[in-house]
């Protein structure tokens, strides 16, 4: 069964695109733990991120540092953390958060709560930026 990351590159279900080449994607977490923060997976459905060759989990941070360096032009920040958790979505995906203080990557505080709206106008920020 392919996982809710694959049905999203595949069109199946929305997403907050915030970019995306022939291998990789990236589109807003509609739970973010602040404004911009965006998930990165390959558009391949591979579960554990370390199972990745080392080709496309080099081009998949890669990719990632260029989001990264939109996410922190469209919302200053002092850095855009990256975590690689894995354990509630099956899909090796990277979280990139702006943060001011280490508390903004915190996963166990409480989450935004954000309009379609403001959703659409952070992923349109972010993309003016690529």
């Amino acid at each position: 069964m392919a996982s809710i990351f694959s049905k999203i590159v595949a069109g199946e279900i929305p997403s907050y695109k915030v970019a995306e080449d022939e291998r990789y994607y990236a589109f807003l977490d509609i739970s973010p733990l602040t404004k911009g923060h965006t998930l990165v997976i390959p558009k391949r459905e591979v579960d554990y991120i370390f199972d990745l060759p080392d080709e496309e989990l080099a081009g998949l941070h890669v990719f990632a540092k260029r989001v990264a360096v939109a996410i922190k032009k469209a919302f200053p920040c002092e850095k855009v953390g990256m975590c690689v958790i894995g354990l509630e979505v099956r899909h090796a995906h990277i979280h990139l958060i702006p943060m001011k203080t280490e508390a903004d990557i915190r996963f166990n505080r409480p989450h935004l709560e954000l309009k379609p709206e403001e959703l659409a106008d952070i992923a349109a920020r972010i993309k003016a930026c690529l």
